[in-house]
């Protein structure tokens, strides 16, 4: 087919993508607490773009239930609610196992070794007390876990979950260690479950991973 040449390259990423991945980041790590005010003009000054792309992103943003807009009004950050934990948690948890099951008839000696990995790098950051790296090691391991069960939906739904639960997992981590080495642990027992294609169980120590944290953290949490 003939190819045109009189177009405009597209940017590798547009300035409403770069606001809502940096606006979402700073809600998820806690630059913007909940219920701040959002003030387009500030954040667009502060990106170095114009405050359309601000507002496009807010938009998302509130699709995906990280602020609150009041049209002609103001823009804040959603509260983080404590009960939401009890109803988070253990949805992905449902989520995350069923892909376990998916993965232990799936799951190539390659990817165990990946996942083994992972592992051992989210250990290493959280005796490092690298909050952040650790949090998204964590992911990591998941999401492999996710694709390698080769269901869209669940992929789908858990990356939507994801966010909220990022929120509440950023709290967790900045605790004392000796909470979170539990998941190393975790981690290599879902590992020796895929080893084995055992699927019961890979799904029974997913649950698991999820849970004993998502009680943990519950009791952290004051308000």
């Amino acid at each position: 087919m003939p190819i045109p040449h009189n177009f405009s390259s597209p940017n590798r990423i547009s300035a409403k993508e770069r606001a809502l991945t940096q606006i979402q980041r700073w809600i998820i790590e806690g630059t913007l607490v909940p219920g701040e005010k959002l003030i387009d003009a500030e954040l667009a000054e502060s990106l170095a773009v114009s405050r359309t792309p601000i507002r496009e992103a807010f938009q998302l943003l509130e699709m995906q239930g990280l602020v609150s807009m009041f049209p002609g009004k103001e823009t804040r950050v959603t509260n983080i609610e404590k009960k939401d934990i009890l109803k988070l948690y253990p949805t992905l948890a449902a989520l995350y196992s069923l892909a376990a099951e998916y993965a232990a008839k799936l799951i190539t000696l390659e990817q165990i070794e990946v996942l083994k990995e992972i592992n051992q790098q989210f250990a290493q950051a959280i005796h490092s007390g690298q909050t952040y790296q650790a949090m998204e090691l964590d992911e990591q391991f998941h999401n492999l876990i996710v694709d390698v069960g080769d269901n869209g939906y669940i992929a789908s739904f858990s990356a939507s979950l994801q966010i909220h639960i990022r929120r509440f997992k950023y709290v967790f981590l900045k605790q004392p260690i000796t909470g979170t080495l539990a998941s190393v642990e975790e981690h290599a027992s879902i590992i020796l479950a895929l080893e084995k294609k055992d699927a019961e169980s890979a799904a029974a120590h997913m649950k698991q991973n999820l849970i004993r944290p998502m009680h943990e953290l519950y009791a952290l949490i004051e308000y």
